[in-house]
């Protein structure tokens, strides 16, 4: 058998690629995972905005383009015949509540190894969404011989504790590349002198423009501290279904000049070096790689307590509950005191959040587990 046979091939199920988080874990770990011993395949929803299909094919991967999971008939027609003709020896679905369905399509078509991976949880505020992802979240488990979760909270919340605490489920880090996001002043006067924002006190957020993702909140929240303080400006990277009622909350608040919207950005790295404080006042996080990202940049963050605790990596975390007035106090407190950005990174690394450790980990689960079949 030749060495390229030998390579195991995984069809990572993403469901829709819109430059969110899950898919940012995903490329991060396929850029740094040996290529030679494990290939991905892309397994991705047709109306997905922001495929890096060059990439991808560049190390050697395949996107696979199938009808979106909403149209759940045609779906799963394509996903059995997608999994039929490749003879896949690992699926690994991260569609959190919906695992069920590729998973299914994977048992039906004997696909031996199929991974229900946990990256989110709900918050009692998404009342409709919950009432779906509760009732499918109990059938999460019946076609998965595997679970992984991004954390321990992710983890208890769709396979349950019993199960977590029975040590069935594999904690896979939502690891990043630390180097890359390590503080450099000169990118930092870069990218202000580019937006214009030298001499200002940079807030800066990164997610999709969602209801988990809590815009609207943290839209009245700056527009608080603005009132104090009209020398801060607030940059908002990303995109998504709420951007345009984001951007008219903004306009009827009169904040046009002063709250930045940037798109879907491929260097957030360099955007966060032109950041003073980070803001992340989710409704609900798996974990929340972003996070993670801001603190090794240095940036003090401040990010609700609906985010697992597992996200602590240095001092320069503060937890706040979603209250307009604690935020804006917050805000306004660590505006006094912005400290040196050169911060030590130990912990970080000695909690596998270094790509290339854990990109090596995920390689040997792979590994091990087709070894066992």
């Amino acid at each position: 058998m030749s060495e390229k046979e030998k390579t195991i091939r995984v069809a990572q199920v993403l469901g829709k690629m819109n430059a969110g988080g899950v898919e940012s874990f995903i490329m991060n770990y396929y850029r740094n995972i040996n290529k030679d011993k494990v290939q991905f395949d892309f397994i991705v929803d047709s109306d997905s905005t922001k495929i890096p299909r060059e990439e991808i094919e560049k190390m050697g991967g395949r996107v696979i383009e199938v009808t979106p999971y909403q149209r759940i008939y045609e779906y799963i027609k394509n996903l059995r015949r997608v999994f039929r003709e490749n003879k896949y020896k690992i699926v690994h679905s991260h569609l959190n509540s919906l695992n069920i369905f590729p998973l299914y399509c994977a048992y039906k078509e004997k696909v031996p190894i199929r991974i229900a991976h946990s990256h989110s949880t709900s918050n009692k505020k998404e009342k409709k969404k919950n009432m779906l992802k509760n009732i499918l979240k109990r059938f999460s488990k019946i076609f998965a011989t595997n679970y992984f979760a991004c954390s321990e909270h992710a983890g208890r919340w769709l396979f349950g504790n019993s199960t977590f605490e029975k040590g069935k489920v594999t904690i896979i880090k939502n690891a990043i590349n630390i180097e890359k996001f390590k503080y450099d002043e000169n990118i930092r006067k870069r990218i202000r002198k580019e937006l214009n924002i030298e001499n200002k006190l940079v807030l800066g957020h990164v997610g999709r423009f969602m209801k988990q993702k809590n815009h609207e909140f943290l839209i009245d929240v700056f527009n608080s501290v603005y009132q104090e303080n009209k020398n801060i400006v607030l940059i908002l990277i990303g995109n998504g279904p709420l951007e345009e009622q984001i951007e008219n909350k903004v306009k009827k608040l009169k904040l046009e000049k002063v709250v930045k919207f940037l798109g879907v950005k491929d260097n957030v790295n360099e955007y966060m070096q032109a950041m003073d404080i980070f803001l992340f006042p989710s409704l609900y996080e798996g974990l929340g790689i972003v996070a993670i990202e801001a603190q090794c940049s240095g940036l003090k963050c401040l990010v609700s307590t609906e985010v697992p605790r597992e996200v602590e990596l240095t001092d320069n975390i503060k937890f706040i509950e979603n209250n307009e007035k604690k935020w804006k106090n917050s805000i306004i407190q660590e505006s006094k005191n912005i400290k040196s950005r050169d911060i030590n990174l130990k912990k970080v690394y000695s909690n596998e959040y270094n790509i290339k450790d854990s990109a090596k980990q995920l390689e040997k689960i792979y590994i091990n587990l087709v070894n066992k079949i």
